[in-house]
This record gives structure tokens, C-alpha cells and sequence, in this order.
């Protein structure tokens, strides 16, 4: 397996998962550790502990880890409303897999998926394909 690395948020020297990191007194600094093997079939739980760490648990780019960025997160819930009405799935599975450019996220902060999705189970492409769709629907759920 390859080294995969995820975001986490640093306070006062003791790393914790980002998405639950309570709020620290210092600024956070982001630090790339191993990442974290998640149910491919729980979009939930892989937002959970992959993206709420920047985007925070209401996908609103408030995450713990947030502050630590050079460009704030995107605010995931608006995502629809700025398509004109229409949630763009395929840019977000397309963004998630690690394709195009990412603006926001100025010196990419934000890691690419799907290698790392790939990373998790190396003989199985449709559990990386599974984790990518389910992750986009969970976003889906989280528009306002």
C-alpha cells in the first residue's frame, strides 16, 4: 500500500483527528499523517473523517483545521445554488478524484482523493469509484 496522508489539525503539539478536534487556544497548522481506513459504503463517515476536518462537520468551511489554511475552504451546502439550482456531481466527483484545478485551496491544501481512495484497497478500483460517489452524495445531502 502506498503512503497515504490525510489532514489533521495540531494544538499545542497533540495530534488529534481533525474533524474532532475541539477548538484550541493556538492556531491550528495542518500535518499530513497516514490516513485512516472508512467503510467505502458510508459517505457519511468518510466526510466525516476525511473532509470536516477544513469543511466542518456542516459543510459550511468552518472545520478546525480551517484557520490553518492559506484559502479558506469552500462552503460545500451552496454548491447547488450556485450551479443554478442544480448540484454539479460530476464537478464535485471530479474535484474529489484530484482532476482539475482547485482555486480555493490556494497551494492545494486540499488532498487528492482519489489516490488516496486508491491507496486504501489496492486491488479493487470500484471501492475507490464507490467511496468517490458516496462521498458526492453526502455532500448532495448537506445543500441548502
Amino acid at each position: 500500500m502506498r503512503n497515504a496522508v490525510v489532514l489533521f489539525a495540531v494544538a499545542g503539539g497533540l495530534a488529534v483527528p481533525a474533524g474532532w478536534m475541539a477548538r484550541a487556544q493556538t492556531k491550528p497548522e495542518v500535518k499530513k499523517v497516514a490516513v485512516t481506513p472508512t467503510r467505502a459504503n458510508s459517505g457519511v463517515e468518510m466526510y466525516k473523517n476525511y473532509c470536516a476536518g477544513c469543511h466542518g462537520l456542516d459543510g459550511k468551511g468552518h472545520g478546525p483545521a480551517a484557520e490553518a489554511l492559506k484559502t479558506p475552504p469552500a462552503d460545500l451546502t451552496m454548491l447547488k445554488q450556485k450551479n443554478g439550482g442544480k448540484y454539479p456531481a460530476n464537478k464535485v466527483s471530479h474535484i474529489i478524484e484530484g482532476g482539475g484545478e482547485i482555486r480555493a485551496h490556494g497551494s492545494s491544501d486540499m488532498p487528492l482523493w482519489g489516490p488516496i481512495f486508491s491507496s486504501l484497497d489496492t486491488t479493487s478500483v470500484s471501492l475507490t469509484k464507490l467511496r468517490i460517489a458516496n462521498v458526492v452524495k453526502y455532500v448532495e445531502s448537506l445543500q441548502q
